[in-house]
């Protein structure tokens, strides 16, 4: 499998948000949004095989792995890997919700995007994988602006989503987080805002 990088952080997104883990960063990407911020990863990457990459991420000591991208079902191996994992680890995966997630460990928390119109990509969701997902997993929608959040809005009312984690997430530069709060606010919305600690923690 094609991996773009292996390394430590803390997790920035979602309600593990704040917690040390290892990541595996996954090379290729079926999707160009707007906002991307880790567009090195269409690309860049060597090629490794399941027990190597389980053996970079022993170093580290962490018991949380997050299997990140690009989008890395785009790569069978994955599933192997994940597989793999399971039985040692806590697992996450992230995925840009385009591609099938019924495959998936049972025993790997899903994080699932749900690309809004300002992504460019909002014609590439695969509304199948809403049926597929567990109460424990979470689905992440990136907004750009007010069109982006009532769109979300609508999307929640008219759709039966399983994940008890609903994530709003401001698109990092582009949307102000003190705005979309006040919006969640006052629509009482129950959903998570969803801050990329990691940038402000080490991004200067």
């Amino acid at each position: 499998m094609k991996v773009c990088e292996i390394f430590a952080s803390i997790q920035g997104e979602s309600s593990l948000s704040g917690i040390p883990m290892v990541f595996v960063r996954f090379t290729g990407c079926n999707l160009r949004c707007s906002y991307c911020d880790t567009k090195y990863a269409y690309n860049e990457g060597a090629e490794l095989s399941v027990q190597e990459v389980i053996n970079k991420i022993k170093n580290f000591r962490l018991k949380f792995v997050e299997i990140t991208g690009g989008e890395p079902l785009l790569q069978q191996e994955v599933y192997e890997l994940m597989n793999e994992l399971v039985r040692n680890y806590n697992v996450l995966l992230e995925t840009n919700g385009s591609l099938s997630i019924e495959r998936i460990n049972p025993e790997v928390k899903i994080i699932m995007d749900i690309k809004t119109p300002g992504s460019g990509m909002s014609d590439r969701n695969y509304y199948e994988n809403l049926k597929f997902l567990k109460e424990t997993d979470e689905v992440k929608f990136v907004l750009t602006d007010r069109n982006d959040y009532e769109w979300a809005k609508d999307f929640i009312k008219n759709n039966m989503i399983k994940a008890k984690e609903i994530l709003f997430s401001p698109a990092f530069g582009i949307l102000d987080p003190a705005e979309l709060a006040e919006w969640l606010i006052e629509d009482a919305l129950n959903v998570r805002l969803n801050l990329q600690i990691h940038k402000y923690i080490f991004i200067k």
